[in-house]
């Protein structure tokens, strides 16, 4: 795709979009992308949005990690046996969805961003056992719900070119049983993983505009430390603002649900 200013704005403009989304109420803005990349920069084929904001997303849940690393809110152990058995998901999603027509696939999308904004409309709560470790007396009781579940996540994240990170919370939780603030962090660790698995399948078909990619990232970064900032400065206000960014995900959803239709 030639990159001229106007492309090259929008790219860091939906980047900006989607980071900002992720710093202020943790998730919800790779949702975004690919209809970001797809009908506002106007990246073509739809294989070549949806393998480039798998990339995309990948990169910016790494950045995020990072901080929720710091804090001590990742509990590694589980978060890595559910990445490691979501990657050969992610694998086998992202090769089946190379298979299926890319307009297709992205009225498909449609009906993942309503699942989302539905998911957000849901009251997060903070109960959980903050204890929760995968260890040699705890490996019996979780590893066989921690496999199968995101073995599951990691087909649908790869399908659709997602994080899936609002698959993977919940997913964490009725594996383990752990706090939603842990859930959250340790996503993170599947969201990258399965991101770069699924970007990976796609460039090696040549389905990545690498240029567009490279500021979508300057974006993210930018918007996730500005979400960050606003995070803390509106933390009380979470809970609604996730409401309003439910509904910003239903228009979206009805929007790229039209266009796939031929209305729009």
């Amino acid at each position: 795709m030639i990159i001229d200013a106007t492309t090259a704005a929008f790219s860091v403009l939906s980047g900006s979009l989607v980071g900002f989304s992720l710093g202020l109420i943790g998730g919800g803005g790779s949702i975004l992308a690919v209809p970001l990349l797809a009908y506002l920069v106007g990246v073509t084929p739809a294989h070549a949005a949806i393998g480039t904001s798998a990339l995309a997303v990948g990169a910016n849940a790494l950045f995020n990690l990072f901080e929720h690393a710091r804090a001590g809110n990742v509990r590694w152990r589980c978060a890595g046996v559910f990445a490691a058995s979501g990657i050969l998901g992610a694998l086998a999603g992202s090769t089946l969805g190379k298979m299926v027509d890319g307009d297709n696939l992205i009225g498909l999308f449609a009906i993942v961003m309503v699942a989302t904004g539905i998911a957000m409309l849901r009251p997060r709560k903070g109960d959980g056992d903050a204890t929760v470790r995968l260890t040699r007396d705890s490996a019996g009781r979780l590893l066989p719900r921690l496999i199968p579940i995101g073995l599951a996540t990691g087909v649908l994240s790869g399908f659709f070119g997602i994080g899936g990170g609002f698959l993977i919370v919940p997913g964490l939780i009725l594996a383990t049983g752990m706090p939603m603030i842990s859930a959250v962090a340790s996503s993170l660790v599947g969201v990258s993983a399965f991101g770069f698995t699924t970007a990976a399948n796609y460039a090696a078909s040549g389905l990545i505009d690498w240029p567009v990619a490279g500021l979508f990232l300057v974006g993210g970064v930018l918007g996730g430390v500005a979400g960050g900032l606003a995070s803390r400065n509106l933390a009380a206000r979470r809970g609604a603002l996730q409401k309003v960014f439910a509904i910003v995900i239903f228009v979206v959803a009805a929007y790229v649900g039209a266009k796939s239709l031929g209305y729009a």
